[in-house]
């Protein structure tokens, strides 16, 4: 189950169809989704959390708290709003497809994607645009 909560302001729309390219990115990865937490909140919000829970004292655009077994997904994904505003403005994007790109990103992270190294961020990078283009024909379709 995917479950989608709000602490600021923002509310996502068109839940249903988030949740379905999101199961489908998963299922294309031979992973299963067992209980998937969104969080969307504010700079201050995920700051408090990045300070409290992996003592960064920085603004970040999403923190994942992977509880996943095997090959079922579980866990807490925490967006901040405003960082993914400020990214979809510097990196020339819409704010949807940077919102769904941070998205896919932590759901990634729980499959065992890593983005520490250039080479880890490559193929990081890789598989968001794949689920990405997933994203987009599923928009183009509809």
């Amino acid at each position: 189950m995917i479950n989608f909560f709000s602490e600021t302001k923002f509310e996502l729309q068109d839940q249903e169809f988030y949740n379905d390219w999101l199961y489908a990115s998963v299922d294309q990865h031979n992973y299963e989704i067992n209980d998937i937490n969104y969080i969307f909140c504010d700079d201050k919000y995920l700051l408090e959390i990045n300070k409290k829970h992996l003592n960064h004292d920085y603004y970040t655009d999403i923190i994942t708290f992977d509880y996943t077994i095997g090959n079922k997904l579980q866990g807490d994904i925490f967006i901040s709003i405003d960082r993914v505003a400020d990214n979809a403005y510097n990196y020339d994007t819409t704010f949807d497809n940077e919102l769904a790109r941070v998205m896919i990103h932590g759901l990634l992270h729980m499959m065992g994607y890593k983005d520490k190294t250039n080479q880890e961020q490559e193929k990081m990078r890789l598989a968001e645009n794949d689920c990405l283009s997933f994203l987009n024909v599923s928009n183009e379709e509809e």
